[in-house]
């Protein structure tokens, strides 16, 4: 496990100084807004986002960032995208279930370098937990030489690394809390997968499959965007994971657009040749 990152460090202490903003609104009575349908936004999504963006700026000047609540219009989308580095920031991933005052939500920093996702930090504000990785160089079978590690909070840490399971059948699928995808049903049947875990955010999904508590997560693509996938991935990665869209292709972190259309399918990277090829027969 590396322990000089300085970069990995500051992006690090960047998302703990979000998260802390993040637990002080989780405390008072906060509103909640929709920017959309099914798209909620509180003072905690935005206050977080003002000063991720600021810290990042200071820390690394002139790079390109692109955050969830303050998305730039059309022509200064694609001047980031065409930068060579990336930082892509969801300053509180799940706000549904910050909303619903559950715990599961995370605040999320991920840089991308020349469209491949690099390095990320996923912190847990409730628990204090921070997840942070390389991904390292990216190969088709995964285990890149990356490198990840929990960091608790009184700021121990320890390296963390993915299950073994092999099986589909073995394995345990987390899933939305909200919504078990229909669309993915045939999927499941046919992986023969019966250990379903529900859960809210992308980046705890991720988080945990990261930790081996679970082995994979299927998204049918829709409503994430690149911000829900950067950081989890290199954090995924550098555990010994895989992160690929529903066609086994990588995510393509330098545009045009910010959808992950193509779906995602992350896991312990054991799995991940069964599921592509279960997916490319049931989903087309």
């Amino acid at each position: 496990m590396n322990q000089n990152d300085r970069e990995l460090d500051e992006i690090v202490r960047i998302a703990r100084a979000a998260a802390a903003v993040v637990m002080d609104v989780y405390a008072t009575p906060f509103t909640v807004e929709m920017k959309g349908p099914g798209d909620p936004v509180t003072r905690a999504d935005r206050e977080a986002n003002a000063l991720i963006c600021s810290a990042l700026e200071a820390a690394f000047p002139g790079e390109a960032v692109l955050a969830e609540e303050s998305v730039p219009a059309a022509d200064e989308l694609a001047a980031r995208f065409g930068q060579e580095r990336v930082f892509f920031v969801d300053p509180l991933d799940g706000t549904r279930e910050f909303a619903d005052r559950n715990g599961e939500f995370a605040v999320m920093i991920g840089l991308s370098v020349r469209g491949r996702a690099a390095l990320g930090v996923v912190v847990m504000p409730t628990t204090g937990e921070a997840l942070a990785g390389r991904a390292g160089h990216a190969d088709e079978r995964g285990g890149d030489g990356g490198f990840a590690f929990l960091e608790a909070k009184d700021g121990s840490r320890r390296p963390l690394r993915v299950s073994s399971v092999g099986a589909p059948a073995d394995a345990a699928l987390i899933v939305s809390r909200s919504h078990r995808p229909k669309e993915l049903e045939p999927l499941i049947a046919r992986l023969g997968i019966t250990r379903v875990v529900p859960c809210g955010s992308v980046g705890v999904k991720i988080a945990r499959i990261a930790t081996a508590e679970v082995d994979l997560y299927i998204h049918g693509g829709g409503g994430a965007k690149l911000w829900d996938s950067c950081a989890p991935e290199a954090v995924l990665r550098g555990a010994g994971g895989r992160f690929t869209d529903l066609a086994g292709a990588p995510i393509d972190y330098a545009g045009p657009g910010l959808k992950l259309a193509r779906g995602i399918i992350a896991s312990n990277g054991a799995l991940q040749d069964a599921v592509v090829a279960a997916a490319r027969s049931e989903l087309g």
